[in-house]
């Protein structure tokens, strides 16, 4: 089994992003095992932080199928990030920062525990975008050049 789950590539495409933090998620069994089979979509998910503590928004988790009625779990609810008290002070401040936002990156194993990567993102502007795309066109050109003088 991989140990990636999911990466959300709009985040690096929106913002800067600048410091990074490992989280761990509290999970329902249910949601452990969609998780399993590879049913969940971070793409528009974040984190807020509210009375002390960070919840991840947006992430979609599909029901499991063969669950009953009683144990199925929401498909986008608030699910609470495992912090310490430090950090999710520090994320608070910089959430209150003018343009900075708390994007999920990626969600991925480690060992038996399911863990959010969650960064510090502020906003880029569409000149910046196009910059980034300009620089990764000017690389993959470069690079490929490099690779037909070394044919020869």
């Amino acid at each position: 089994m991989s140990s990636e789950i999911s990466t959300n590539r709009k985040a690096r495409r929106d913002y800067h992003i600048g410091d990074t933090y490992e989280c761990g998620i509290e999970l329902k069994g249910t949601e452990v095992k969609s998780i399993r089979a590879g049913k969940v979509n971070i793409a528009d998910s974040f984190v807020r932080i509210e009375r002390g503590q960070a919840f991840l928004y947006g992430c979609h988790i599909q029901p499991w199928e063969t669950a009953g009625e009683w144990f199925q779990h929401a498909v986008t609810r608030p699910r609470r990030l495992l912090l310490h008290k430090k950090e999710i002070l520090k994320l608070d401040q910089e959430q209150a920062q003018k343009g900075c936002t708390l994007p999920c990156l990626q969600m991925y194993w480690s060992g038996r525990h399911v863990k959010v990567k969650v960064g510090v993102g502020k906003g880029k502007t569409h000149s910046d975008q196009r910059h980034d795309l300009k620089a990764r066109t000017e690389l993959r050109e470069a690079q490929r050049e490099m690779s037909r003088f070394n044919q020869r």
